[in-house]
């Protein structure tokens, strides 16, 4: 086979993988595409750092960690709902985490900073890193989000 068919062939096979996921019922988010000076001037310079440089906030200082009301979990920099408040859970790590997400909402990529391959997730809207997914979370999914407590903000229902 020769690079420039296999080239193709890999082309296919991620279009179809892409095209199969918004089969799902995922239904498209618009993007917020802004400058950094735009998401500078938007954001306070702590949640800036988190959701537009992909920092992560020191473990334990959210005051989200002890929401437990009824609600939805929103993105910081676009307000688009990520996770409902029924799939949060305590997984005493320090950070809000969640079972599961608002499908089409999240966006994930491998992320290689500390050397072994992670899942980090970022809004699908504004592109604004929000945590990464981890294998050791409750049933039914089994996932653990782990967010950045800065990244979101909690809206009463």
């Amino acid at each position: 086979m020769k690079r420039r068919e296999f080239v193709a062939m890999l082309g296919a096979l991620f279009a179809a993988g892409r095209a199969g996921a918004a089969a799902k019922g995922a239904a498209a988010v618009e993007k917020l595409n802004l400058s950094k000076d735009e998401w500078r001037k938007r954001l306070p310079a702590d949640r800036f750092a988190v959701l537009r440089e992909e920092a992560t906030e020191r473990a334990g200082s959210s005051p989200l960690l002890a929401e437990h009301r009824n609600g939805t979990f929103a993105c910081a920099g676009c307000d688009l709902a990520l996770f409902e408040s029924r799939t949060k859970f305590e997984s005493g790590t320090g950070w809000p985490s969640f079972y599961d997400y608002i499908h089409g909402h999240l966006e994930m990529k491998t992320d290689f900073k500390l050397i072994l391959p992670r899942t980090e997730y970022h809004c699908a809207r504004c592109g604004g890193h929000q945590g990464h997914v981890f294998d050791d979370g409750p049933r039914p999914t089994g996932k653990r989000y782990c967010n950045n407590g800065l990244a979101l903000k909690f809206i009463p229902a």
